[in-house]
């Protein structure tokens, strides 16, 4: 069981940089080993890596703030599809130890299994509900 560092930290930093159009990193099996398999803009392209039989790790980003003040805040998403083994399943989670030692800052992680739970309008009002008031003046 391995982890490319490399290769995921550069997907992280890209997702987090102000100055990309990327807003989600995809980071998958290849074997054992976590891989960054994708990024991109399209969060629906996202979504497709997101199968029954894959376990997915997904950072994204999420524009949230008021007219006043407007902000990145970023998600973690961990997905595992219904038709994925027991045992896989099980290995996730200290799998996703060695995952979030490279990404660290999000305001929500979440655990899903249904598309439904990771809509992009879904993972927007997670996000949002983790990072408090918004203080606009209605406008």
């Amino acid at each position: 069981m391995g982890i490319e560092r490399e290769q995921i930290a550069e997907a992280y930093h890209d997702v987090r940089n102000d100055s990309t159009d990327t807003i989600w990193a995809a980071f998958t099996y290849e074997g054992r080993d976590i891989v960054c398999k994708a990024t991109g803009s399209d969060y629906s392209e996202f979504l497709s890596y997101c199968t029954e039989d894959e376990r997915v790790y997904g950072f994204i980003r999420i524009q949230t703030g008021d007219e006043m003040s407007r902000r990145a805040k970023f998600a973690l998403v961990t997905w595992v599809g219904d038709s994925v083994s027991v045992l896989k399943k099980a290995r996730m989670s200290t799998d996703k130890a060695l995952v979030k030692e490279i990404v660290q800052n999000f305001a929500k992680e979440i655990l899903a299994s249904t598309h439904d739970e990771i809509a992009f309008k879904q993972v927007e009002y997670e996000v949002r509900k983790a990072g408090g008031a918004n203080y606009g003046m209605g406008i």
